[in-house]
């Protein structure tokens, strides 16, 4: 179409410049002008005509191809109006058959629910037919029995309770008896370990130390004139000096063995210089008192250092020393205070628990013993005070105080590690030493213990004391009560009785049945 204007268009300017070269010609020569113009005009008709079919050819042909294409795009859009229309159809068809499935499975629904609620109600129909005969049942039963429903109740209660209560004894017997084993076997594999690492030497408790003299001349040198020197001695030292007719022996007794040993080396030291009176004597256990407090002091140090426990307090090293002048049912306290350190640092180390802690609450659990003949009260209490007053921690405290059971319950692990550490080391075979007098007492008031408790006939500690066996009264005491008697007895021995290691209460009951055939 825009060719067809450019054409349309020259043509028109050709027209307009013929017409404007003819009027020129006309001017010029109006004869040649006018053969001139009809010349130009026709040549200027011709190009005209030409260029106007030129033009039209060519509008013709642009015309036919926009025709064309118009025609395909009109083709192709019908195309795809017929494929929507058949995607439109087919979905069409699809949601009808959905919608006719769906009204199948609703009319199924409706049939289904009221299926159901005949059903309901049957059944509601039948639980009251079965309400009804249980209460008829029941009258029977109630007129059968002479019991109401409530007593029938209480009774069946009763007996499964009676069961019940059996069963769990049984239950909690086998518990007790497998947690028992399992427990047995881990604490000696546990102790086991500990005891292999640490050993120990024991010695025996005195009370007097011994002197070796030159001759027994020096005997009188030591007693002075009128016992002057004898007098000073004893009144310096605190001990008392016994002068027999042992041979080249001067006996020293005193329960303090820092006082002892003091004593023990001034007088040594007296009898190699010679030089023996009141004066000399003063001064001699003066000068042998400061030796021993630089003395103790170096033994503390090197008790933390073997334990493995730096950065102690002075006063704390200073009791440590004390402690290996201290001996208790023959064991020698700073040798036991080390053991249960050990012990306990080796137990913790096992069940995963504060090494270090144990390994110092065993150190300091028993330094009240190396002052308790000089302050009122237990050695663990003492013990526990002077933790306290040197910084301790309420934790270590509750370690000290409670590692004697009864006294105070353990608020942690480590607690319970350095009482079983003190138990291991006294309990140890030879490791303490009891005199008749006191173990004949001990097993006495072991079987009185068991005899106040109601219904048993007998008690007798057996085994050195480490078990007591109580023979019950059927009658009285059945199986459950012996059970809890034992638990009771236990834990009374526990509280009030002192002892090494631990002591086994076996309660017996029998039941004796007898005939005679005449």
């Amino acid at each position: 179409m825009g060719n067809l204007v450019m054409i349309i268009i020259t043509a028109f300017v050709a027209l307009v410049v013929g017409y404007v070269l003819r009027l020129i010609y006309a001017k010029l020569n109006a004869r040649s002008a006018e053969q001139i113009a009809e010349r130009i005009i026709k040549e200027a008709k011709m190009m005209a005509e030409s260029k106007s079919k030129e033009s039209l050819l060519e509008a013709k042909l642009i015309v036919d191809k926009e025709r064309k294409n118009f025609e395909q795009e009109i083709r192709e859009r019908k195309q795809s109006a017929q494929n929507l229309e058949n995607r439109l159809n087919q979905r069409e068809e699809n949601l009808d058959r959905k919608i006719n499935a769906l009204d199948i499975r609703e009319k199924n629904f409706i049939e289904k629910e009221n299926n159901l609620s005949n059903r309901e109600q049957s059944i509601n129909a039948q639980f009251a037919e079965i309400d009804k005969i249980k209460k008829e049942q029941q009258k029977v039963l109630e007129q059968i029995s002479e019991m109401t429903k409530e007593e029938a109740r209480k009774t069946l209660m009763d007996n499964v309770a009676k069961n019940i209560e059996q069963d769990i004894i049984i239950l909690t017997q086998k518990l007790e008896q497998e947690a028992r084993e399992i427990a047995d076997k881990k604490s000696k594999e546990i102790l086991s370990i500990a005891i292999q690492r640490v050993a120990a030497d024991h010695t025996v408790d005195i009370t007097t130390s011994t002197v070796q003299i030159p001759n027994d001349e020096t005997k009188g040198r030591i007693i002075g004139r009128e016992g002057r020197n004898i007098r000073a001695f004893e009144q310096a030292t605190g001990v008392d000096i016994i002068v027999d007719d042992t041979p080249e022996v001067i006996t020293i007794s005193a329960f303090d063995g820092v006082r002892r040993q003091i004593a023990k080396i001034a007088l040594e030291k007296l009898i190699a210089d010679g030089r023996i009176h009141p004066a000399r004597i003063e001064e001699i256990v003066e000068k042998v008192k400061k030796e021993m407090d630089q003395h103790l002091k170096e033994i503390g140090e090197q008790a933390a250092i073997d334990a493995g426990v730096p950065g102690l307090n002075f006063e704390i090293i200073k009791l440590l020393g004390k402690l290996k002048y201290r001996t208790s049912y023959g064991q020698n306290q700073l040798q036991h205070t080390l053991e249960v350190s050990w012990l306990a640092g080796a137990i913790a180390g096992e069940l995963g628990v504060d090494v270090m802690f144990c390994r110092k609450a065993g150190l300091l659990h028993d330094i009240g013993k190396a002052v308790d003949q000089e302050v009122e009260g237990t050695h663990h209490q003492i013990s526990a005070n002077m933790a306290k007053k040197c910084g301790e921690s309420a934790k270590m405290v509750n370690a000290i105080l409670s590692h004697h059971e009864g006294i105070e319950s353990p608020a942690s692990p480590e607690a319970f590690v350095v009482a079983a550490a003190d138990a291991i080391s006294a309990a140890r075979p030879g490791a303490r030493r009891e005199s008749v007098e006191h173990y004949l007492k001990r097993l006495e008031k072991l079987e009185g213990m068991a005899k106040e408790f109601r219904g048993v006939s007998m008690a007798y500690a057996i085994q050195a004391g480490r078990e007591v066996r109580i023979l019950v009264e059927p009658d009285n005491i059945d199986d459950k009560q012996a059970q809890t008697l034992a638990h009771d007895v236990a834990k009374k021995v526990e509280q009030e009785l002192e002892y090494p290691g631990q002591i086994k209460v076996t309660v017996i009951r029998e039941i004796r049945a007898q005939g005679i055939a005449k």
